[in-house]
């Protein structure tokens, strides 16, 4: 029991037996770090750091009669802590207590923890609704990642660890993209916060909040090139829409409130740089965390009527008019079908709008372009009028520009973006159709019922693809056989993360939609994003039970990626194993960059360099700790599948695909 020393506060630092004679280690008592030191019998109990630049005791060695610092070498007595020669630089000394059951050493009771300004923002975040962050913590982000930690274990946030920061990016756009809200990454200085930037232009580019949070070096030695420097306001100045500096005289909780104001309202990336000494500045006295009350405006933006009319008139004379939807209205799901119901309107959708519409809907006629189905393109061409609705005329999409056409976006500069259209309209969509309805009446209508011919082309379109469910070249399964099971085994209700390759290709055209969701790298293209995507999507829905936000309701995670876009982020998958993310990830291994093998192909090149050589990656899931099956024929498919979907926790299921039958 301790005697004269009872005020200190206690902790086992070693066991007896455990430190030999003349060796040192590190140990942890509470929030400070010691040395311990045994020498001629006696164990004694440092402060870790050294005085000249904090080289860590513990990982040094005991020469000479002295402990010796492992950076500068610099010795100091392992009893007493002064250094010879009579210096004053000598290090703190605490004292030590044999027990039974191994030896304490005795500090002073901690002070309470005192309110820092990242505290405050960190608070201000929660409040705004963030929930999520991805992130690795090092050592010029310390101050920021303990405020975090404070809001997560209060409940309001989930951090997520991963193995690289690019899939910290990945994961934020993906969180904003399926909730519209945005989630946040965190990094060090340097590569850490470069790290992050194509992922940031992954959602910046498809339009999706997300905020990163970047540490920095000393503001005292920033700009000769102190290690790890990197001018990160310039670095971001292209991806940012809104990038400032915490500085020890900011009003903090007002600089994350316009961080996340600038995202939210601008759909867009935000950014803030936090100097490493300002992160743990006390804050002010009396000051408060910040929140959304009073500083945002609803976003309804309500047509012109000029627009509106123009609308109509177009409206009310097609007789064979078509609705085609994108990425950007994907919250108006329930309005544009009444709608397109309302108004006989075959429903196409872009390839980042696959799943707004399930496929089974009568008026439902799947993709359109290089990813789509011959259904979209038929009816397209047979229309006389367009509706667009949050879809960006994108090259892979081909919407043809000589089509009467109504283009309906939130955002002006996207109406009329590669080429004029007769009928641009600024407004969101949801208000906008209810608009549109109340301006045309039924009786105006000169639309005939399309749902016949849909039908017929769908009748069309999988008896093609029954044909090419018997193809077999014996090089790996095809495509057609792999969605095919797919069709029958992903939940309805799943959140499925594509990449980008051939296997995405594949899904667009074979896989059909019922009522999931669907994520991808969409203007950006990043192959990659797949598994990380995956990890944002189980995040947004598992939110804390403390958290603002609503809506989640635990969906089933599917990820669907190629061998050459997984191979990116492979270490991901201890991510999802440490977090227990359910993620049934479906993974076509053709051992090439299969897409851009067939693009030097079609462009008379030679192949050269997109052949892939791969381990066993269902045995590399094994080895993760996750569930991993091996896929050769597919015969295999059913049970392979049956076993994954049914797996708690992560599970992948490797099929060994044919690069030819895609």
């Amino acid at each position: 029991m301790p005697g004269e020393n009872s005020d200190l506060q206690w902790y086992k630092i070693l066991t007896k037996g455990e430190l030999p004679e003349g060796r040192v280690k590190t140990a942890v008592a509470g929030h400070k770090t010691l040395c311990i030191a045994h020498h001629k019998g006696q164990i004694s109990a440092l402060d870790n750091h050294c005085p000249h630049q904090g080289g860590p005791l513990g990982e040094g060695s005991i020469e000479n009669g002295y402990l010796r610092c492992p950076w500068h070498g610099w010795d100091y007595d392992p009893a007493t802590g002064k250094p010879p020669g009579g210096y004053d630089d000598g290090i703190d000394v605490f004292p030590i207590e044999e027990r039974d059951d191994g030896f304490y050493v005795g500090l002073e009771p901690e002070d309470k923890h005192e309110t820092t300004v990242t505290d405050l923002m960190a608070e201000t975040m929660t409040n705004w609704g963030v929930d999520s962050v991805f992130g690795l913590v090092g050592h010029s982000c310390l101050g920021l990642a303990d405020a975090v930690r404070r809001q997560e274990e209060a409940g309001k946030l989930n951090f997520f660890t991963v193995r690289h920061e690019g899939a910290a990016a990945f994961a934020a756009s993906a969180y904003a993209k399926l909730t519209g809200r945005p989630a946040a990454c965190l990094t060090i200085a340097g590569p850490g916060a470069t790290n992050l930037l194509t992922g940031l232009w992954d959602a910046k580019v498809d339009r999706a909040p997300i905020l990163a949070l970047t540490g920095q070096v000393d503001t005292q030695v920033l700009g000769p090139g102190a290690f790890q420097e990197v001018d990160l306001q310039r670095a971001f100045a292209g991806v940012a829409v809104w990038s400032q500096s915490v500085l020890h005289s900011s009003r903090h909780a007002e600089l994350m409130t316009l961080a996340l104001k600038n995202a939210i309202l601008q759909r867009d990336v935000t950014h803030l740089i936090f100097p490493d000494e300002v992160q743990t500045v006390p804050a002010a006295e009396g000051a408060k965390a910040s929140s959304s009350q009073g500083r945002i405006t609803p976003r309804e933006i309500h047509p012109p009527q000029e627009s509106l009319e123009a609308a109509a008139k177009l409206l009310k004379g097609a007789k064979r008019p078509i609705m085609i939807v994108g990425h950007g209205a994907r919250f108006h799901r329930d309005e544009l079908i009444q709608f397109a119901e309302d108004f006989r309107m075959p429903v196409l959708t872009t390839f980042k709008g696959k799943g707004i519409i399930p496929d089974s809907h009568p008026l439902a006629c799947g993709v359109l372009g290089r990813s789509g189905t011959p259904i979209a393109s038929w009816f397209m061409n047979e229309c006389d009028a367009i509706l667009v609705l949050g879809a960006s005329f994108s090259n892979h999409t081909g919407i043809t520009p000589k089509k009467p056409t109504i283009q309906v976006d939130y955002d002006p500069m996207m109406l009329g973006k590669f080429h004029p259209v007769d009928v641009p309209v600024w407004g969101e969509i949801g208000v906008t159709l209810k608009a549109l309805k109340g301006t045309i009446s039924s009786s105006d209508l000169v639309a005939v019922d399309q749902k016949a011919e849909v039908a017929e082309r769908w009748k069309i379109w999988r008896d093609e693809k029954a044909k090419r469910l018997k193809e077999d070249r014996g090089q790996g399964v095809s495509s057609a056989a792999i969605f095919d099971a797919l069709n029958r085994h992903v939940p309805e209700n799943a959140v499925i993360a594509v990449d980008v390759g051939n296997n995405t290709y594949s899904f667009g055209r074979y896989f059909e939609c019922k009522n999931q969701a669907v994520l991808m790298s969409g203007y950006l293209g990043s192959i990659g994003f797949g598994y990380p995507a995956a990890m944002g999507a189980w995040a947004a829905e598992h939110p804390p039970k403390g958290a603002k936000s609503s809506g989640a309701s635990g969906r089933p995670i599917v990820a669907i990626t190629g061998d050459g876009g997984f191979g990116q982020y492979m270490g991901e998958l201890l991510t999802a194993v440490k977090y227990k993310m359910n993620i049934t990830h479906v993974l076509l291994n053709n051992s090439s960059i299969g897409k851009i093998k067939k693009e030097q192909l079609a462009g008379k090149f030679d192949v050269w360099q997109t052949d892939l050589h791969n381990p066993n990656f269902a045995q590399y899931a094994e080895n993760c700790g996750a569930l991993g099956i091996r896929v050769t024929e597919a015969s295999e498919l059913e049970a392979a599948l049956t076993k994954a979907f049914a797996h708690d926790g992560p599970a992948m299921v490797e099929i060994v695909s044919d690069p030819e039958l895609i």
